[in-house]
């Protein structure tokens, strides 16, 4: 029941948005030195969605990144990069600017926004993760979820995330989905973000 408590009062102090992570201000401090050891390997994966960085980076597919709505005013839009440096943003609710605008990706914005995802990406078919499947457990309503769909020579992959779903089962999931979009030259498009 706790638990329950704690993820609805940080649904709510995220305010139901797909959490963005920001650099810190100022000039970044030495992290402090440490012995030197083995990394420890990575945790099971047993929510279905891979661990980073068990998936292997796939070149030269085209990435479609949508979000849903939540019950706030969260940004509803879809994103498409592909790989020759073209983009697409189509704002639906909540951004900026509604409707299709086209834009350009340097060969560096799409590797970043490439390997950002890549360790999420199904090996085969489609994962979700959301309420009612075992690797949501329990989860905070309201929140807003995220489609990406990977399409290129490999085939066709999905994976679908619901951002209030208990984030202790596949630590760094939120954060490295919801702030993949900071890697793309969309900001205006997407607009203030609460």
């Amino acid at each position: 029941m706790r638990l329950l408590v704690a993820l609805v009062c940080g649904g709510a102090m995220l305010g139901g948005c797909i959490p963005q992570v920001t650099p810190p201000a100022g000039p970044a401090r030495p992290a402090p030195a440490r012995p030197s050891r083995p990394a420890p390997p990575p945790p099971p994966v047993s929510s279905g969605i891979p661990a980073a960085p068990s998936a292997p980076i796939v070149r030269g597919e085209m990435i479609r990144y949508a979000t849903s709505p939540c019950g706030g005013a969260c940004p509803v839009y879809t994103v498409t990069v592909r790989p020759d440096g073209t983009g697409t943003f189509e704002g639906q609710r909540f951004t900026a600017v509604t409707g299709a605008r086209d834009f350009r990706v340097s060969p560096a914005q799409y590797e970043a926004f490439l390997t950002r995802l890549a360790p999420y990406r199904p090996r085969s078919g489609s994962v979700r993760t959301a309420p009612g499947t075992p690797a949501c457990g329990q989860h905070a309503t309201d929140m807003p979820s995220v489609e990406v769909q990977w399409d290129g020579k490999a085939g066709h992959r999905a994976l679908s995330y619901y951002f209030g779903c208990d984030r202790t089962r596949s630590p760094g999931v939120a954060d490295a989905l919801g702030s993949a979009p900071d890697l793309l030259p969309i900001a205006g498009l997407i607009g203030a973000r609460p």
